[in-house]
């Protein structure tokens, strides 16, 4: 009586359930399926995880090292605030501030080159060129860059007349 409901339990048994020795083909299915499925859903994060920096570097963004940065931080330490602050700063595009700025500053060294001025790597203006006459050229005083002409008697008296009022002090570098 055993060996036939043995029999029969074996007879109704699921496909899953093998016979000592041989193959578990389920287990061997769902590992591969795990196996697949891992690598999968890595690469969609990761996939996912690039996407500010990928939206950067196609629209050729300004701060494209800014948000690779922001994405390598997102990445590397689970917050996922930094990878919200790549994808806005990915999005949206900010004014050019700069490039007015650098052509204002072109423009300035170029009048200031045409002038006779000497520009230093740094881009601070040195001492005018000699005139053409070979004499320095003269710098000018602080009253006469602001549009005030400073008229300075011929026999060389160079105070002013205190009777006058005028209280301005020559500069002994203007002498």
């Amino acid at each position: 009586m055993e060996n036939s409901l043995r029999e029969a339990a074996i007879a109704h048994a699921p496909f899953f359930v093998t016979a000592p020795g041989d193959t578990d083909a389920l287990f061997v299915g769902v590992v591969w399926f795990v196996i697949l499925a891992v690598f999968l859903i890595g690469a969609f994060y990761l996939n996912i995880h690039a996407l500010p920096e990928r939206l950067a570097h196609h629209a050729n963004h300004t701060q494209i090292q800014l948000i690779g940065v922001l994405t390598l931080l997102a990445l590397f330490t689970h917050n996922n605030v930094f990878w919200v602050a790549a994808l806005v700063l990915a999005v949206i595009r900010f004014p050019d501030f700069i490039s007015p700025i650098q052509a204002i500053a072109n423009a300035l060294m170029a009048m200031a080159q045409a002038k006779g001025a000497t520009i230093s790597p740094g881009g601070a203006a040195q001492n005018p060129a000699p005139s053409p006459s070979g004499a320095p050229a003269p710098n000018p005083s602080p009253a006469t860059a602001h549009g005030t002409t400073d008229v300075k008697p011929a026999d060389g008296a160079g105070s002013p007349d205190p009777s006058s009022g005028d209280a301005r002090q020559e500069n002994p570098k203007d002498v």
